[in-house]
């Protein structure tokens, strides 16, 4: 049987990489706009304290004026202080961090009678402080927008036309690229056109394909992994599952992918990662140091085992885990998953299966950002459901990598782990991520974590 897995070799060092998008440009203004705030507040928290004192730091306002930072920043987060809408509305903004201000200084209140530290809390400079802050993020966020919005036309994000067809013109500040120049064609079947085509769209926001009626279903398969915005240049597309509608220079686009999180739940779901995987690698070096010893006692070879996987919008990454087969019979790809009792499996490694310690070093990959604690589970190249290539039983199998992959997920804690023998196998698994990444929560991240506690030892990981 011949599953073509050559053109891995050309995923892992293209012959090309064309530099189409920088850093999102949306993600440096949101910074610079933060900035800006939190310069509103200082200001306004030494001038209160001036008024009142005649000093810009006087006894016990430190400790406040740290709250108050914080509480701003927090609530700023909360109510969408930073968002598209916000860069193109810059009434939006001044609301929005008005709004935020008024919300922290509730949250000070609330706190201070709780704590019991009123009495350092001069009225006058409270009241100051809030008035100050108040005029000057309004001002601040007014001019700001403005100079943005004249600065940049309106224009904040990555746009990219992708021309597969007659030529097209694209309004100004859109990069326009021919599928066919760069040899991209629609055919979700293949596996290393999904990642060449991923790399090419790395750091955009937003796609848009320009395609006859009869491709334009495979390029919606195409771009729906690819946790950007992909659109397709059509006026008729009924069977395509639109996520909404949008326009590229006056003609009508549907969206038919975008990324399962906005830029705040990501941020909240970077956090939760951090918050657990910095504090269990510190508590965990001893574990490492011992594991590490083990490996090296009881089989040549290294004690890590890196592997290409895919992962977020299907790029690939190298995945950490320790090494738990003989180093001359690992397998790169994953085409044969371990079983019961493979010969391949080292005797230290069979223990670390059993109770998935092997799977600690994908802390790394986590604290380096290419993972997260819960997610969808990567897989190996070649990995198979029977006789099938995982992508080949279910082209919806590519949707799951419009989120981090994670060291465990909803399919981990529902049983689903182990060998992939029959479709079945890896269907249950495709249902349990889907459904995961259309209800993400937190408390959902946090009740998986807790969950996975469960199934650490199981009697289908070998």
């Amino acid at each position: 049987m011949n599953l073509e897995l050559s053109p891995w070799s050309q995923v892992e060092a293209p012959a090309y990489r064309p530099s189409v998008a920088k850093r999102p440009l949306r993600i440096q203004l949101y910074a610079m706009m933060l900035a800006f705030d939190l310069l509103c507040v200082s200001a306004a928290v030494l001038s209160g304290a001036l008024l009142r004192f005649g000093q810009v730091m006087p006894d016990g306002w430190v400790g406040v004026s740290g709250a108050i930072l914080a509480l701003y920043s927090l609530a700023a987060l909360g109510v969408g202080a930073y968002s598209l809408d916000v860069l193109r509305h810059p009434m939006r903004g001044v609301a929005r961090a008005t709004g935020a201000w008024m919300l922290a200084f509730a949250l000070l209140f609330l706190l201070s009678y709780f704590l019991k530290v009123d009495q350092k809390l001069s009225r006058l400079m409270t009241g100051a402080t809030f008035l100050f802050g108040f005029a000057a993020l309004a001002l601040v966020r007014q001019a700001a927008g403005d100079a943005m919005r004249r600065r940049y036309r309106n224009t904040f994000t990555n746009d990219i036309l992708l021309v597969d067809g007659p030529p097209l013109r694209a309004p100004r500040g859109v990069v326009t690229l021919n599928a066919r120049d760069l040899d991209i064609s629609p055919d979700p079947s293949d596996a290393a056109m999904l990642i060449r085509l991923s790399d090419l769209l790395r750091g955009a926001d937003r796609v848009i394909v320009s395609c006859s009626r009869a491709a334009a279903v495979r390029w919606a398969q195409m771009l729906k992994g690819s946790d950007i915005q992909g659109e397709i240049l059509t006026r008729d597309y009924d069977d395509l599952a639109p996520l909404g509608v949008a326009e590229l220079g006056g003609r009508t686009t549907l969206v038919v992918s975008t990324g399962p999180l906005n830029f705040r739940q990501r941020l909240v779901k970077r956090g939760f990662d951090l918050a657990l995987t910095v504090p269990a690698l510190l508590v965990l070096l001893p574990v490492f140091a011992l594991v590490a010893l083990a490996i090296k006692l009881d089989s040549r070879g290294p004690v890590f085992f890196r592997q290409p996987r895919v992962g977020h919008g299907n790029i690939l990454f190298k995945i950490f885990k320790f090494r738990t087969m003989r180093s001359e019979r690992t397998d790169m790809l994953g085409n044969r998953s371990a079983s019961r009792d493979d010969d391949r499996v080292t005797r230290v490694g069979k223990f670390l299966r059993k109770t998935s310690l092997d799977e600690l070093p994908q802390l790394l990959n986590v604290l380096l950002g290419s993972m997260s604690v819960v997610g969808p589970r990567p897989h190996a190249l070649g990995s198979l459901a029977g006789d099938q290539l995982f992508w080949h039983v279910d082209e919806r199998y590519w949707h799951r990598h419009a989120l981090k992959p994670g060291i465990t997920g909803l399919a981990q804690v529902r049983g689903f782990r182990g060998a992939t023998e029959t479709r079945e196998h890896l269907t249950s698994r495709l249902q349990a991520d889907l459904e995961y990444m259309s209800g993400w929560s937190l408390w959902r991240d946090i009740s998986i974590v807790v969950r996975t506690a469960r199934v650490l030892v199981h009697p289908e990981a070998y």
